[in-house]
């Protein structure tokens, strides 16, 4: 399992220009052979390599800051075709769809560039690096990152690490090959059910946000259209600014929330059940303001945070089909329209069980999840001669 470790880089006075010039000049060479790429429609890296690669090396660059930066460019077009594939970028015709197909794949002065075990190297002892510029190799380079962050550093480091910049701060993005727990059987699962006015809730009771995070949510938005409206230089980047918090506070939120449940589950030695939401904007149909609400939180970033701690943890994880699970009865499985009175409430029909809407879908989620567990068992099992 690949996991991200972010490092500080705290260069002192006379290193400090060197990453900054280095990543410009990288990614300028990068807009070069992304030209020539296009030109060429988009040959295979060796074929590009053989277009691109003495110059590079005549304009300064390293051999292996220039291979990267061929590989960079060569990674960009795979990924460009894939969202095409995927129909990201609409229909064919569509504007978004012309406008990335008529022009050269374009990297911003401060776009992440990687560097290998030539390029980098870590001194964990002395928390320094040694990095290839362009200016040199500086050495004794310190970084800063968390005691955890430098314990996987050592640990697990391996591969590639990007060089980023935000804001004039400049940072190490380390790829860990982290080993994956052994699963233990669950005892049972907990369901989660991930919605609007909680984004998500266990059947075990567990509720994470509620009405504090969405009016949170409500002033930041309006913060939005007020700096949007203004449309000043001062006001774009004042929204740039306002737009990294945000993202950080969504992660942080999703962070805790995956955990919390995580834990739980390791606690119990149970398994977790979630919601396979794959497609759903394609699929549901909403009016305006639940698609802003509904689309303004991360939940596949949430489900991706409590799949990958529950590997490291040897959590059993499966996902079910979400349908009908606001409708149908935990307790008798009794689905019909009418047992969801409103978003709070849930009447079964059938049986006359009244529970609270969201943890009714969680406990069905989690009958779901238990009964795709054995049903993949079974089907594991060999038959009796």
């Amino acid at each position: 399992m690949q996991l991200v470790v972010q490092a500080k880089l705290m260069p002192d006075a006379a290193q400090a220009s060197a990453p900054a010039s280095t990543l410009r000049t990288l990614n300028e060479a990068a807009n070069r052979v992304s030209a020539v790429a296009f030109d060429l429609g988009v040959p295979r890296e060796y074929e590009l390599r053989k277009h691109t690669y003495a110059d590079l090396r005549a304009q300064g660059l390293g051999a292996q800051a220039a291979q990267h930066t061929i590989k960079k460019v060569r990674d960009a077009y795979t990924t460009l075709a894939a969202t095409i594939r995927a129909g990201h970028l609409g229909k064919p015709g569509s504007k978004r769809r012309r406008n990335a197909e008529s022009a050269p794949v374009a990297f911003r002065p401060e776009a992440a560039h990687p560097f290998d075990d030539r390029c980098l190297s870590w001194r964990y002892d002395q928390r320094t690096v040694s990095i290839w510029t362009t200016a040199g190799r500086l050495k004794n380079v310190g970084f800063a990152c968390s005691s955890e962050a430098l314990e996987m550093l050592v640990e697990h480091r391996r591969g590639e690490s990007d060089l980023v910049e935000r804001d004039g701060v400049f940072y190490l993005m380390a790829t860990c090959e982290v080993p994956e727990a052994e699963q233990y059987a669950p005892a049972g699962f907990i369901g989660v059910d991930l919605g609007i006015a909680n984004i998500a809730t266990t059947s075990t009771g567990y509720r994470a946000a509620g009405r504090g995070l969405n009016r949170h949510r409500k002033r930041q938005a309006a913060l939005r259209a007020k700096l949007q409206a203004k449309k000043t230089t001062s006001a774009k980047r004042r929204l740039k600014k306002r737009n990294r918090r945000e993202r950080r506070d969504v992660a942080n939120t999703n962070h805790v929330i995956a955990k919390q449940i995580v834990t739980e589950a390791e606690r119990t030695s149970a398994g977790i059940a979630l919601e396979d939401l794959t497609g759903i904007r394609q699929r549901v149909r909403l009016c305006r303001p639940q698609r802003v609400a509904i689309h303004s939180w991360a939940f596949a970033r949430l489900a991706a945070f409590i799949a990958y701690k529950a590997k490291r943890a040897g959590v059993p994880l499966v996902s079910v089909d979400p349908a009908y699970t606001s409708r149908e009865c935990a307790e008798r499985h009794h689905i019909d329209t009418r047992n969801r009175l409103d978003r709070a409430r849930f009447v079964c029909r059938s049986c006359g069980v009244v529970a609270h809407a969201d943890r009714n879908a969680s406990r069905a989620i989690a009958r779901r999840g238990e009964d795709a567990w054995n049903a993949g068992r079974a089907s594991r099992v060999p038959a009796a001669p």
